[in-house]
């Protein structure tokens, strides 16, 4: 065999079967030291302390950080359909509520009409809905859903609420104009139920703020009257039937004539809310007739 010769100017190369004998030793070694020895152990347990499972724990809390975000965006979303779902639900009900309590109020205020109806059994009458009403706190004047073509005409009574509204006074084919007995220009003959003294009830939008109207020329020369006495309609009424409640006495006061007394009526009705009402179609003139 004859030596390797390099010529001057080329670059030394080790011939692969060299090349591959001496990596082969190398390996051979380093086994041999790695299976006998621990050289090399504690440089890669160092390494793998202070680089890999650090490493390996900011990925593992990472991934536990994502994998928590996730679970929290899914119960997000849950909750946003749950919430949104709730949400008609309540709206359904607060409409199914409001309706309920509606039917509810109208069957009670139809229950107190029924029992009006039966507590004046001895005159006719039809039953309407309030259609509008003038500008003011009160029903002082008013307008309903019948009118000539359901038989009604001018002074039929009105009552509701356990008493006395007040009277037709005007009317159309399907409509009618009630003024009740608290307008200003109201005057009603009555008389104290208990005594039967007369006097007259007098509409007064003022003193309904106070939740009163006021009544004058009552003979009470016995001072039988009291606090409290039911007030109705008399028999010496031209416009109104008799016997109907119209309220009650809250005070009595002495004229300066020291003849008659004047005073305040609670009213039987509430004027301040009023829906139905009834109609009493027998008029004074006809039952006088």
């Amino acid at each position: 065999m004859s030596p390797i010769i390099k010529k001057k100017g080329e670059k030394f190369t080790l011939p692969s079967k060299y090349l591959l004998f001496i990596l082969t030793i190398l390996c051979t070694v380093m086994m041999l030291v790695t299976f006998g020895t621990d050289v090399f152990n504690k440089p890669l347990n160092t390494a793998v302390a202070y680089v890999i499972i650090p490493f390996q724990q900011g990925i593992s809390k990472a991934g536990e950080w994502l994998s928590n975000r996730s679970e929290e965006l899914v119960q997000i979303r849950s909750l946003l359909d749950e919430n949104a779902r709730l949400r008609e639900e309540i709206a359904k009900l607060t409409e199914e509520n409001t309706l309920l309590q509606q039917d509810k109020y109208e069957l009670n205020r139809l229950r107190e009409l029924v029992s009006l109806d039966e507590q004046y059994a001895g005159y006719n009458k039809i039953g309407a809905r309030i259609i509008a009403r003038d500008a003011g706190n009160w029903y002082s004047s008013f307008v309903i859903d019948k009118g000539e073509e359901d038989g009604l005409s001018v002074d039929m009574n009105v009552i509701a609420g356990g008493g006395l509204v007040g009277r037709i006074t005007s009317v159309g084919p399907n409509w009618a104009r009630v003024t009740s007995i608290i307008s200003d220009n109201s005057n009603v003959s009555a008389m104290t139920l208990s005594s039967e003294d007369n006097l007259t009830v007098c509409g007064d939008l003022k003193q309904m703020a106070n939740g009163y109207i006021t009544f004058k020329q009552l003979m009470d020369g016995q001072d039988l009257v009291r606090e409290g006495d039911k007030v109705v309609t008399s028999d010496i009424s031209d416009k109104y039937l008799p016997n109907i409640l119209i309220g009650y006495i809250s005070a009595i006061n002495k004229d300066a004539n020291n003849l008659t007394k004047s005073g305040e009526i609670v009213p039987a009705v509430d004027f301040e809310h009023l829906s139905e009402i009834l109609v009493i179609t027998d008029k004074k003139q006809t039952v006088i007739e």
